[in-house]
């Protein structure tokens, strides 16, 4: 096995301009430049995105691990790395290191129903679990798969292709929401907090995951519990703390843990008994 913090030079394949609002977001489709080296990860993990002359940055992965060929991530713009990400063209390398970080417990949460609740770009590390539990591959392993997307509007959900393909499979239950009435919309209004007492959960028998803005991950939680979910059982991922990626700059510690050492994923089992800042 290679080293995870030795950078492998890798080259883009495919870019998708994911959101068609202010918030600007696009997937990259990334692959080795030596075809015999694969990024092999589980849902959860991330990888650093490195530009030269430019600096690096953490995100997850945002495609099925079950795909050797290439791996995808998605990238909001907020910042300089960020910004330098988005100037890069299909045909550009770059450089990456990884996989990094643990993972969601997949093996644990075979024959459980699975919930997953995502608000904006926190559809993006979540994708990866969702892909793998859909894929022929998998889909026995797990019962019941219902995806809540929440979004500001609708010109700020990621992946349309992918929502409109789980929608029509009849062994998932895809419920998108937004903040606020808009013209044409035609499915749910409010925040996924409010959205998660209309929907009928077997709290014996679920693991529910979550990801979005920190606010959105703290009200999704507290509700999830207030429907009787054990915490053990609800696992969120914190990736938006972490800069480094090796427990060096210090930057993502929540009390004595590191969000990308002892993560990025967590369960509010673990969360409940760290101090209230993540």
């Amino acid at each position: 096995m290679s080293d995870p913090y030795v950078p492998f030079k890798a080259k883009i394949i495919d870019i998708v301009q994911e959101t068609s609002s202010d918030v600007d977001i696009k997937t990259f489709r990334i692959k080795y430049i030596d075809d015999a080296k694969k990024m092999e990860f589980m849902p959860g993990q991330f990888f650093e995105f490195l530009i030269p002359g430019i600096g690096e940055a953490p995100f997850g992965f945002a495609s099925n691990p079950l795909e050797k060929d290439y791996f995808e991530v998605s990238i909001k713009k907020t910042g300089l790395v960020t910004e330098a990400i988005h100037n890069l063209k299909i045909g550009d390398y770059v450089w990456v290191r990884g996989p990094l970080g643990n993972f969601f417990p997949v093996g644990n949460m075979a024959n459980n129903n699975i919930l997953i609740v995502a608000g904006g770009i926190g559809l993006a590390p979540l994708r990866p679990l969702i892909l793998s539990i859909l894929d022929l591959k998998n889909r026995e392993k797990y019962n019941k798969l219902t995806v809540l997307i929440a979004a500001r509007c609708t010109s700020d959900f990621i992946y349309k292709k992918d929502i409109s393909v789980w929608s029509e499979r009849n062994d998932a239950d895809v419920i998108l929401t937004i903040d606020n009435p808009e013209e044409g919309w035609g499915g749910r209004v409010g925040f996924p907090h409010n959205i998660l007492s209309e929907i009928d959960i077997d709290i014996y028998n679920t693991y529910a995951i979550t990801c979005g803005p920190p606010i959105m991950i703290k009200f999704v939680s507290s509700k999830l519990v207030e429907i009787g979910i054990p915490e053990n059982k609800i696992y969120t991922t914190l990736e938006m703390r972490m800069a480094c990626g090796i427990g060096k700059c210090g930057k993502c510690n929540i009390g004595h843990k590191y969000v990308c050492i002892d993560g990025p994923v967590f369960s509010m089992e673990e969360l409940s008994k760290m101090p209230q800042e993540y």
